[in-house]
């Protein structure tokens, strides 16, 4: 018997992370705040790397793309958001909403596969050290991306597909702060079996084999760093990976408690949280946790600040002449209190 009740919806209502009035502005200024950081420090990371042409190697090449993931991934949601807290009936169209899930899925994949390309980075670095020019080779790096890019668009493609197979009813209120997979899945009328099981199969795959293929790119160079006498290199191999390994624990431990689950037993509110944690903190973050456990990044940055420095200084005469002016008496003032302390 066909139900005469199903509707085709023209649009899609996100009720966002909270419904309780009191809680929007908060709400609202901190995430203003996280994808201001986010922005802010991932395009730092992006300038740095253009105009330092020490940083021109495979790392920095495929730290570059992961900064740029993640401003394009945090992009995706958090506009929409901060317009629907204000927003009197918070909708999002219906290929607006497909067009959403297909971008996030997309770069959520590219980071996903940037991490795996890191981890092979650090394995020939570590593992084959004078080899390392060699191997990693530009065009061999602009193969990789380009991998990464086309694998991240097929993987989306696939999955927005499916999603735009299912029908839904006229209850189109959808509890979350974006189009996700399992809370669309979650309001449709027709059963969701197909995209379940592509989420188990092709997406364990593509997820759990690009954390498997970083294990076990660790696991070697754990081995070859454990046989090294130097203490001194140790600390330096390791210094390098951890802030890697860091955002690889924080990535894949919430992507998988989120997805890699039965629907029945996904919670939104829990899915809610969890999906701030990686869609939101995590690219905060990366920016951070790269730059300062690297010394080539910190050096970058500092020389980056004393060239606009200088350079201000140089294009206001006003203010180099106060400067030229403070310097001698700071030194006279310097001098006589070492006298006086002496």
């Amino acid at each position: 018997m066909v139900n005469t009740n199903w509707t085709s919806v023209s649009h899609f209502v996100l009720l966002g992370i909270s419904t309780h009035p009191e809680e929007q502005i908060p709400l609202f200024l901190l995430f203003l705040l996280m994808y201001a950081i986010n922005i802010s420090g991932n395009f730092a990371i992006i300038t740095l790397i253009i105009y330092t042409p020490r940083l021109h190697t495979p790392m920095y090449i495929f730290l570059s793309n992961l900064a740029l993931a993640d401003v394009c991934f945090t992009s995706t949601t958090v506009p929409k958001m901060l317009q629907n807290i204000f927003s009197p009936t918070k909708a999002i169209s219906y290929m607006g909403c497909l067009a959403q899930t297909y971008f996030f899925i997309c770069f959520a994949a590219m980071e996903n596969f940037l991490l795996a390309v890191m981890a092979y980075d650090r394995y020939i670095a570590i593992c084959y050290p004078f080899r390392y020019p060699m191997i990693l080779t530009r065009t061999l790096c602009s193969q990789m991306v380009a991998l990464c890019h086309i694998l991240s668009h097929l993987h989306a493609l696939l999955h927005t597909f499916l999603i735009g197979r299912l029908i839904f009813c006229a209850d189109n209120k959808i509890p979350h702060f974006f189009c996700d997979l399992y809370p669309l899945m979650k309001i449709s009328c027709s059963s969701p079996y197909l995209n379940t099981l592509m989420i188990h199969t092709e997406g364990v795959i593509v997820i759990n084999g690009a954390l498997a293929f970083i294990i076990t790119s660790y696991a070697h160079i754990i081995s070859v760093v454990l046989r090294s006498p130097s203490a001194k290199s140790k600390w330096r191999a390791f210094s390098t990976c951890g802030s890697h390994l860091t955002v690889v624990a924080i990535f894949y431990g919430t992507l998988t408690w989120v997805y890699f689950r039965p629907l029945t037993s996904y919670s939104v509110t829990e899915g809610r949280i969890l999906t701030v944690m990686y869609t939101v903190v995590t690219p905060m973050l990366n920016p951070f946790i790269y730059s300062l456990r690297n010394g080539d990044v910190k050096g970058a940055f500092r020389k980056w600040v004393s060239r606009i420095w200088t350079s201000f200084f140089r294009q206001n005469p006003k203010t180099q002449f106060l400067v030229n002016s403070f310097v001698p008496y700071t030194s006279v003032s310097f001098r006589t209190s070492q006298k006086y302390l002496n």
